[in-house]
């Protein structure tokens, strides 16, 4: 893992380096700067695989400048392809050599997690993976400036603007949805594009997209299971090779379960960690974990989180994620984190992206069953009453998108509506408004050979819900503490196949998880593959609400008029009585990012 940072245009050097060094947790162990006139194409570089000195980037190689940020894993591969099994070759020269054989298409060619620049004479390139895993932002006023980060793009902004789209995006999915960020001026690619920045003109194209694969090819489900685990146990050996310490982060849930029993098997004894708490024991799931790896014959150590932790953890959190992102989760996380370094490890193993693409949330099934209802011949009067009797619960906004035939699913983290969104803000929410937000992906999916709503589900989580979400929280806060994150379930051939299942295979029997939990069986218990899901949960709002830090909503609104009192009110009220808990954290995490830039 490492940074990667470029200007293209007129510079300070000074300004440059600065702004560079903003990023430097994310590439401690070396910092490479090319300088010319018009170009400052840098690296701060995190060992990882390769400790040598070839290792060093930016990587010059015939016309090209590379710089890379992430993991190969088919490096062998391309190794026997394109440099003849040469052995001490690295990822940014396998890169270099990809491009000069494939052209822009080379990225096709990789697998793995990146961020990648290139500079082919006066062509400037930028791919972000398949699936979102590494983030990368770009802002071209008068220079063009490309980072892993925004706040080292921050610098460059003659002026500090609030975008209106990432704000209602934020509100609507709890982080802005491509290509917004917070700062006007500041962009981002989605998953699965690359850029060409070519004489001052910017060209983006999707060079992925999993609903090019052919729907329902595997239609049986023991097919299914064979092939889904074939590439669940390559996706693992591939991500447990590294000379680097790493461990587990190790839930009472089935995935990181999964992850732990299987490097088990492999001869990878790996440390797992686990967050407990000493107050609030109802969020503990350290004891199920602890169980879990006594049982595996593995060591795993509990953090416990206190309400000084977290407080000390909640503000330097938020500094490090740049920009609102409405994951209370994410404090807790950068607490985790941080003991993790400290005891020398420098690789982590994560199961994101497991629900999204096994059907583990149990609300999938419920909008499967609610998407039936559409196909009521007589609806009408349950329309207006829906309208004429408005209710703040997620329900009632469901059955409206049914009676009026709108886009029932729009991402597992849909927290404000639209409606919610017109009463609490000051200006005017049209309904329907956040739809804008996922068209292009609707589009695409209603172009597709693909029709089963499940697949919509699956697709849109992993390029919003993961992605934007979850995805960039986990980059953000791993590189703070200088450590890589591996999700194995996010392995862009495992994802391909299992797009490519018959979608009833995955819930006609309405069990979560039906599939993974089928292979899973092989290497766990009953008791953890019947546990009840509970997600990370965490008394977040008890100790916001117990330090008065919530009130900073109120003050911070006072100041800027954005909401309106009375709704906003209602939020806090309710949020302490445990109702709209998220919707009342985003608010805070928003006005903190208000008064740090704006206010």
């Amino acid at each position: 893992m490492c940074a990667i940072f470029g200007i293209i245009g007129n510079y300070n050097y000074n300004l440059a380096k600065s702004a560079l060094a903003l990023m430097s947790h994310r590439g401690p162990d070396f910092c490479g700067i090319v300088q010319e006139e018009k170009l400052f194409f840098a690296h701060n570089l995190l060992r990882i695989m390769d400790n040598s000195k070839n290792a060093r980037q930016p990587y010059s190689h015939k016309h090209l400048l590379v710089s890379f940020n992430g993991e190969i894993y088919n490096k062998q591969e391309l190794q026997k392809i394109l440099a003849h099994e040469q052995t001490d070759i690295n990822e940014s020269q396998l890169i270099a050599l990809a491009y000069l054989k494939w052209k822009e298409d080379f990225v096709n060619h990789l697998r793995g997690m990146f961020a990648i620049a290139i500079k082919d004479k006066n062509k400037l390139y930028l791919f972000r993976d398949r699936l979102g895993k590494k983030p990368l932002f770009f802002h071209n006023g008068k220079s063009f400036v490309f980072a892993s980060e925004i706040k080292a793009i921050i610098p460059f902004l003659e002026h500090i603007t609030l975008n209106n789209d990432a704000l209602l995006s934020y509100l609507s999915y709890l982080a802005p949805t491509p290509p917004h960020t917070f700062f006007q001026d500041i962009h981002k690619l989605a998953a699965g594009e690359f850029l060409l920045f070519e004489n001052g003109k910017i060209m983006i194209k999707r060079y992925f997209d999993i609903l090019h694969v052919k729907p329902s090819n595997i239609t049986s489900k023991q097919s299914a299971n064979k092939q889904i685990k074939e590439d669940l146990m390559e996706s693992l050996h591939l991500r447990f090779q590294t000379p680097s310490p790493k461990a587990i982060l190790l839930s009472g849930g089935i995935d990181s379960a999964f992850i732990a029993s299987v490097s088990k098997s492999m001869g990878h004894s790996i440390d797992t960690y686990t967050l407990g708490f000493n107050e609030y024991k109802n969020y503990d799931e350290s004891d199920n974990a602890q169980r879990f790896a006594k049982s595996l014959g593995i060591k795993n150590r509990i953090i416990k989180a206190d309400k000084t932790s977290f407080m000390d953890s909640l503000d330097e959190t938020l500094q490090i994620l740049d920009e609102p992102l409405n994951d209370p989760a994410a404090p807790f996380l950068n607490i985790l984190l941080k003991h993790i370094k400290d005891d020398g490890y420098k690789v982590v193993f994560s199961g994101e992206g497991s629900d999204e693409l096994f059907l583990g949330y149990r609300q999938y099934f419920e909008y499967l069953d609610i998407e039936k209802a559409a196909s009521l011949a007589h609806k009408n009067w349950l329309k207006k009453y829906f309208r004429a009797n408005f209710s703040m619960n997620r329900e009632w906004e469901w059955y409206k998108r049914i009676w009026d035939g709108t886009l029932l699913f729009r991402t597992s983290g849909e927290k404000f509506t639209d409606l919610q969104q017109n009463l609490l803000l000051r200006q005017n929410i049209k309904d329907n408004h956040s739809y804008e937000y996922l068209k292009a992906y609707r589009e695409n999916f209603e172009k597709s050979a693909h029709n089963d709503e499940s697949i919509w589900y699956s697709y849109i989580d992993l390029n919003i819900f993961q992605a934007e979400h979850f995805l960039k929280k986990l980059d953000h806060v791993s590189m703070a503490s200088s450590i890589e994150a591996r999700t194995p379930f996010l392995d862009h051939k495992l994802v391909w196949d299992l797009f490519s299942i018959k979608p009833s295979i995955k819930y006609q029997d309405k069990i979560t998880k039906s599939l993974l939990k089928d292979i899973a069986s092989q290497y766990l218990d009953q008791k953890t593959l019947t546990r009840k899901k509970k997600g990370f949960s965490t008394p977040y709002m008890e100790w916001l609400i117990a330090s008065d830090k919530i009130s900073l909503i109120n003050k911070v609104n006072e100041k800027t008029g954005m909401f309106n009192d009375k709704i906003l009110n209602q939020y806090i009220a309710l949020a302490k009585k445990g109702r709209f808990k998220q919707h009342t954290w985003g608010l805070y995490v928003l006005s903190c990012w208000l008064k740090k830039w704006l206010l």
